[in-house]
């Protein structure tokens, strides 16, 4: 096997078969290209004895490298045999050619669409799994006995009575915060007492359902979205539907009415603990006592600013329950999947919390306190 120069003339000949491979490229690799630029020659392959597909794939790259590098290539000689089996791999080798990547780079307006497009779709989507589980609430409600009220238990254990020590210890560092913040000011102005107020105010209406709803979107809406969508990786929701049983009755009911209890007593206990830390500050730093600070409170605060802040730790606790949940059957794929929708689980969760919360700032404004 030879590859024989003549000035503008190469001459093949020898065996062009696999065995010989790595003869033919080294061979080929001697030939520099860069003395043929922009010249034209023959390529005369008579002397080719035998030839299989790897040594034809080697001359076709070998032709294509010349024509690459602006040579004006010509091919003579090849037996009827061997140029059907070059047309075949040629062929092939085309159909492997990768595809050209699109230069269509989005503007803002495409971007702008198809984001706006995948909110809306999946704003609806959200509605209809809010519509399905209120139709199994309202199912349920008229039979009861039918809800797990074994996992019922167990998730108020694990959404509420194990967020105990977080949810206690961070609302009594709010407190502080806020009677430190705030009792600067006014003990500029000799109004140390009204420290009270504002750590009453401040916890009962706002601090503490906010402060614990985003704990718990942290702490628990994630653990529903992870718990759902490994169960989707492992198909275990689609076993659920093959044997007749609603994944919503199965699994978000207990969460939701889990959680739809263990907010709210979460914010009761976010209340003391909020108040506490308060009192603690003020004692310290304006020489409030605790007598006086707990004998005003029943005076300045009505059972309106708690019942607020219950309020909203209900429904609080319904959007966290349904968007760890939903975001639990978007799960699709693997692990990735899974961490990316637990994610966004918090992440949605946070944001309407938060959403809600204004919303009921602006409705409860004329709420005596």
């Amino acid at each position: 096997m030879m590859i024989n120069l003549t000035g503008n003339q190469i001459s093949l000949s020898g065996d062009w078969v696999l065995k010989n491979l790595n003869q033919i490229n080294a061979l080929i690799k001697k030939i520099e290209l860069k003395d043929y630029v922009n010249k034209s020659i023959k390529i005369n392959v008579e002397g080719i004895a035998s030839l299989d597909t790897s040594g034809g794939y080697c001359l076709l790259n070998w032709i294509k490298d010349l024509n690459a590098s602006k040579t004006a290539t010509e091919v003579t000689g090849f037996s009827v045999t061997h140029q059907a089996l070059l047309d075949l791999i040629a062929e092939r080798m085309q159909d492997h050619t990768p595809a050209q990547e699109d230069p269509h780079v989005e503007g803002i307006i495409e971007t702008i669409g198809r984001a706006s497009t995948a909110l809306y779709l999946q704003i609806v989507s959200f509605i209809g799994f809010i519509g399905e589980v209120s139709l199994t609430l309202f199912s349920v409600i008229l039979k009861p006995w039918t809800i797990r009220w074994q996992a019922f238990g167990a998730n108020i254990q694990t959404a509420g009575v194990d967020a105990l020590p977080i949810v206690g210890l961070l609302n009594f560092l709010i407190g502080v915060v806020l009677a430190y913040q705030g009792g600067a000011l006014l003990k500029t102005y000799g109004a140390n007492i009204f420290i009270v107020e504002v750590i009453s105010i401040s916890m009962l209406r706002e601090m503490a359902p906010l402060i614990t709803a985003i704990i718990v979107a942290g702490r628990t809406g994630s653990a529903f979205a992870a718990q759902i969508g490994t169960m989707s990786v492992n198909e275990e929701i689609d076993a659920l539907k093959t044997i007749g049983i609603s994944p919503i009755h199965q699994l978000v009911l207990p969460k939701m009415l889990a959680m739809m209890i263990a907010l709210p007593l979460l914010t009761l206990f976010a209340d003391i603990f909020g108040i506490f830390g308060g009192m603690v500050l003020a004692n310290i730093y304006l020489d409030v006592s605790f007598t006086d600070f707990i004998h005003r409170i029943p005076q300045i605060m009505g059972v309106a600013s708690f019942l607020i802040g219950i309020s909203k730790a209900f429904i609080f606790a319904i959007i966290i329950a349904l968007t760890g949940c939903y975001q639990g059957f978007q799960v699709k794929g693997g692990a990735d999947s899974v961490g990316k929708q637990t994610t966004t689980a918090v992440v949605h969760s946070i944001f309407l919390v938060i959403i809600v919360d204004a919303v009921f700032s602006i409705l409860t404004r004329n709420v005596p306190i």
